[in-house]
């Protein structure tokens, strides 16, 4: 997942504007990235506008002038993330290639442990989370 934020960091890190007092603007940069990836390949369902969350983040180290080419360029990495993150859901796994796992607690309070329905977030066991969630939206 590392190398959507390594390109980022690539393609921007000429534009970042160091300032006097720190030098350490780039390295802002480079770790805002991987934050933002990283939250976008653990916590996808919880993270909605990644682009948008990121570019908010990290505007300030650009000028003005450089601010709407950064946000072309985050939001074309982190909708390749999304897309990643995305295929490797529809096909059971994470983007590291262990299993899904059912985001519902069992009764003493764990993690459900089992892997979840194809297109959905939930187990054969918890699937009326997901429907109920659904209906309520719905109605």
């Amino acid at each position: 997942m590392y190398q959507f934020s390594r390109l980022m960091y690539r393609e921007l890190a000429p534009l970042v504007e160091e300032r006097p007092r720190s030098s350490c603007g780039r390295e802002r940069f480079l770790r805002s990235c991987e934050a933002a990836v990283e939250r976008l390949a653990t916590d996808r369902y919880y993270f909605a506008k990644p682009a948008r969350t990121l570019f908010h983040d990290v505007r300030d180290l650009f000028p003005m002038s450089a601010q709407m080419r950064a946000y072309s360029v985050i939001e074309r990495y982190m909708t390749l993330a999304v897309e990643y993150v995305d295929q490797h859901a529809r096909a059971g796994v994470t983007f590291d290639g262990s299993p899904l796992c059912c985001h519902a607690t069992t009764r003493k309070g764990t993690a459900c442990q089992r892997v979840p329905l194809p297109g959905s977030k939930y187990c054969p066991s918890h699937r009326h989370l997901d429907e109920s969630f659904e209906e309520a939206t719905a109605a």
